[in-house]
């Protein structure tokens, strides 16, 4: 569990006026053709009194996402930070390996990942994000680092035990000035087979002062997530993103409309997570003006509204147009790029737009509200110069609870949670029935790595989490 609680009862902030844009009809989350409009709108969350700003050391990243290596034997492989050599190891990308993306590395037996490039800059606190894979039972790894390029290794710090099949992350205080390369060893020998993702080196800056360098393999991350300020996230932060450009491949972004984890080798949100009840509709049409999100850091591609042109993939918005209906500038948040996965039409304008629409009328004619999480994985192609990723499955899952104030306390083993998986294509019937996908949050979490409850006690998670939705 992420080391914060809720904002009991929190709703939402109010926003002013930013812009009046002539309405168009509605047509659900089902894409309409428009031409090309990426004027920035601001549309940033309220929050309490934000931190001074701090200086970040260089952070050097590896997600695996850019390489390939689909065999245990012995070799090197180019990835986005550098050459790497996976001994006993190679890049997994099927629904049992461990990932934030859709690649992560898996190793086996007696396996390493070793760097063939110095940091020049030396190492501070390197983080990993590791799981078992599959089924397979507990395992362990190491950290060793040589500062002779290669021809000598130190452990750094004491061993770390793989138990569980949710990602956690790992902090290592390597501590290191000058010339440093790292390795990771599976250390059990067993056959027992582990992932690790989202390696995070930052430049060593003299800060951390640890006399002996330890480990720390506990499942929060580095940086720890801020306490959730945005009612968007009561129900928890399903993979401890955090608003820190170290952390591309999992950067949290909170607006008043809704909260994400945004993937920008993707070009998509990992999840999107937002609230609903009654105070978040009204009578705004439908915005329809695509564009990039400006707040994303500068230095990144920002995806554009017309990137999706040509593809056959709708403009598929996570949190729905017709869930944000209160004020112009609450629609307009929806149609932000950062909001858009590629969507087939069928999936899209089918039985997610359905299911959608299902949700709302348990608010408007059923007196609930509700908690909502979607996203996508796997991959299926590249579009958009291969800055965008669309993914072979998307998946949503919906807490439903009676109105009322003080929700995360009113979770129960009684109450309602509705999970889909659909493929991400036009094989099914725009027709089909939503129901025919419902699946369970453990099924989900299984593809994804992700916690998605993870603010509600572990025996209540265990209960709603293994249930498949029959009403």
């Amino acid at each position: 569990m992420p080391p914060f609680a809720p904002l009991s009862g929190l709703r939402r902030w109010s926003m002013p006026l930013l812009a009046l844009v002539a309405g168009v009809a509605w047509s659900g989350c089902q894409d309409a053709p428009v031409g090309p409009d990426t004027t920035p709108i601001e549309v940033n969350a309220r929050r309490a009194t934000p931190p001074p700003p701090t200086t970040l050391a260089a952070t050097l990243t590896e997600g695996f996402e850019s390489g390939s290596k689909t065999s245990y034997t012995t070799g090197s492989v180019t990835l986005g930070s550098g050459s790497w050599t996976f001994n006993d190891a190679l890049i997994g990308n099927l629904s049992t390996d461990r990932k934030v993306g859709s690649q992560s590395a898996r190793l086996r037996n007696s396996g390493k990942l070793t760097m063939n490039f110095n940091r020049t800059t030396g190492a501070g606190a390197v983080t990993v994000r590791y799981a078992k894979f599959g089924t397979d039972a507990s395992t362990s790894f190491e950290l060793w680092a040589s500062t002779n390029s290669g021809s000598t290794w130190t452990p750094v710090g004491s061993r770390v035990t793989v138990s569980s099949t949710a990602l956690q992350t790992a902090t290592f205080n390597v501590n290191l000035s000058g010339t440093v390369r790292l390795e990771f060893r599976k250390t059990d020998g067993t056959t027992n087979r582990l992932n690790l993702d989202e390696v995070a080196i930052p430049d060593y800056t003299g800060a951390t002062p640890t006399p002996t360098p330890t480990p720390t393999p506990t499942p929060t991350p580095t940086p720890t997530p801020p306490p959730p300020t945005t009612v968007h996230l009561t129900l928890g932060n399903p993979s401890n993103a955090v608003a820190d450009v170290a952390y591309p491949t999992n950067y949290l972004m909170v607006k008043t409309q809704y909260a994400m984890s945004y993937h920008r080798d993707r070009g998509t949100p990992n999840w999107v997570s937002w609230h609903l009840d009654p105070t978040w509709l009204g009578s705004t049409a439908r915005q329809d003006n695509f564009r990039a999100d400006a707040l994303l850091p500068s230095t990144w591609y920002h995806v554009q509204s017309t990137d999706f042109s040509g593809t056959g993939y709708d403009r598929g918005h996570m949190c729905p147009s017709a869930d944000r209906t209160k004020t112009v500038t609450d629609n307009s948040a929806t149609f932000l790029m950062t909001n858009m996965i590629p969507q087939a039409p069928n999936n899209n304008q089918g039985p997610w737009g359905t299911f959608e629409g299902y949700t709302r009328s348990l608010v408007t004619a059923s007196g609930k509200e509700c908690y909502l999480i979607s996203g996508g994985y796997g991959s299926l192609t590249t579009i958009a110069a291969g800055h965008v990723t669309p993914p072979a499955r998307t998946w949503k899952v919906v807490i439903v609870l009676d109105q009322g104030t003080n929700d995360l306390a009113r979770v129960t083993t009684a109450t309602r949670v509705i999970a889909i998986d659909l493929p991400n294509d036009n094989s099914m019937s725009k027709s089909a029935d939503w129901r025919s996908y419902r699946t369970t949050v453990d099924a989900i979490e299984a593809q994804t790595g992700l916690d998605l409850l993870s603010l509600v006690s572990t025996s209540i998670q265990a209960t709603l989490e293994s249930r498949v939705d029959t009403q």
